[in-house]
């Protein structure tokens, strides 16, 4: 199960991505907003992520202009590892190197077809692990207020 939400310059988009999950039989929970009148990111953005942090959804997907405001609020969120992709190579490293669980993409800079192709590898490739879960664990520390050095 997936998590989408958006503000709403990136509603259009979020509408295509619901597209490309319907017709692919993936799950997801669409957290609003629900049309272009005016929100604020940062509610779209906890209300995904929480729901990854809960369990009730493996990862989030979030859009707004750029991906950068709507990430920056992601990463707030206890447990959430979210990442502003805007090419293909980052947002499949993203998740092999980083076990990103939220993929953030900007309506206002990225097309609906090059989207799309975000979304699909980010959603098919799977963690690596091994010498990466180390530098995960630092990152899930320095959440927690420990001190790498």
């Amino acid at each position: 199960m997936i998590s989408i939400g958006s503000d709403h310059a990136g509603y259009p988009l979020k509408e295509e991505i619901k597209k490309y999950l319907d017709e692919n039989n993936i799950e997801y929970i669409d957290v609003g907003c629900y049309s272009t009148d005016s929100v604020d990111y940062a509610v779209s953005a906890q209300k995904a992520c929480d729901k990854v942090v809960s369990g009730e959804c493996e990862r989030a997907i979030l859009v707004c202009g750029t991906g950068i405001g709507i990430s920056m609020a992601a990463n707030k969120v206890k447990g959430i590892r979210a990442a502003a992709c805007s090419d293909y190579f980052g947002a499949k490293y993203t998740r092999l190197h980083n076990d990103a669980n939220c993929l953030c993409l900007g309506a206002r800079i990225t097309g609906a077809g090059s989207a799309i192709e975000l979304v699909d590898v980010f959603l098919h490739t799977e963690f690596e692990g091994g010498r990466h879960q180390r530098r995960i664990n630092q990152i899930m520390d320095i959440q927690d207020g420990k001190r790498l050095y």
